[in-house]
């Protein structure tokens, strides 16, 4: 049985940035999910209703989650954006999801519980942006529903760091995340030579890939306010380099979109360079640079394109 809790806000939804976060995203429910695996449902929801008024602690996303609800306190008419609780738990197993909320003080009032079910079908009926969770399948399913969404990594393989920033900063890869993997498939296909041609003669920007929708969102918050004011900072840390670093440059001029920094590494590795932006998350399509990122920075997997089939 499924239920889904709406708040009666009479705020334009159009006009939010809306994210949707999956429970074990949000907190660490490693324990409780060995539970389910080793012992069952059954031995999962009573472990879940005997342990309801425990407060959970935060998972990999929290303090992601805490900074993207700080942005509404810049605004005195109405909420920015919203986090929304999309969660495979049933309302009862749930209660403890929805008590830690509550304890931690999160401004989360929406929440969908699938019972067991994929959430995935509702990030559209929610008007979500991003969608951030534990399960590359959901995951999967929320991109084919043309939804940005990316597979957050387990607390056990990273450090659950808070920023040393009030500012809300973001890291992308550019081809398959914000942009199509068109591209890399010629650079897979007929190599770095090949790539580089069809760059430097392309006379058209690059297609928009799965995040494209997102960064546009977040661009008309910053839009909101003067550059030295604004609580997002975006940056653009990509493999690529001249020349085909002009073809990037150019795709976002004619998209009108900002990105704040760009990096062009030419094959370095992203992760000390996503330390120093000091990135809340970082996206990316190849498990190879998350599985180096995720060291010490928040990173999602972005499940598409060719290095994902």
């Amino acid at each position: 049985m499924e239920f889904i809790f709406f708040s009666r806000s009479m705020v334009n939804r159009k006009s939010k940035l809306i994210i949707g976060i999956s429970s074990r995203a949000l907190f660490d429910l490693d324990k409780s999910h060995e539970i389910y695996k080793n012992e069952g449902l059954k031995s999962y929801q009573s472990y879940q209703v005997e342990n309801e008024n425990k407060t959970l602690k935060p998972g990999e996303a929290f303090y992601l989650v805490k900074k993207i609800l700080k942005i509404n306190e810049l605004y005195n008419d109405a909420d920015r954006v919203e986090v929304i609780l999309l969660s495979r738990n049933t309302s009862d197993t749930g209660l403890r999801i929805r008590n830690s909320i509550e304890d931690h003080k999160l401004n989360i009032n929406r929440a969908a519980f699938c019972g067991g079910e994929s959430p995935h079908r509702y990030v559209k009926d929610f008007g979500v942006h991003l969608f951030l969770s534990s399960s590359i399948d959901d995951v999967k399913l929320a991109i084919k529903s043309n939804v940005a969404a990316a597979t957050i990594l387990s607390r056990k393989l990273t450090k659950n760091k808070k920023s040393s920033s009030d500012q809300l900063k973001i890291a992308f890869d550019g081809d398959a995340v914000i942009f199509s993997d068109d591209s890399e498939k010629i650079y897979q296909k007929d190599g770095l030579k090949a790539f580089i041609k069809n760059e430097v003669n392309s006379t058209t920007p690059l297609k928009e890939g799965p995040f494209k929708s997102f960064l546009v969102q977040l661009n008309n918050i910053q839009n909101d306010f003067e550059i030295n004011e604004c609580p997002i900072r975006t940056a653009l840390v990509t493999a690529r380099s001249a020349p085909s670093d002009r073809r990037v440059i150019k795709t976002l001029r004619e998209w009108g979109v900002r990105i704040d920094e760009s990096l062009f590494l030419g094959g370095l590795s992203k992760n000390k360079f996503l330390e120093s932006f000091d990135a809340d998350i970082f996206f990316d399509d190849q498990k190879k640079h998350i599985m180096s990122a995720v060291k010490n920075t928040t990173s999602g997997h972005v499940p598409y394109g060719i290095k994902n089939n």
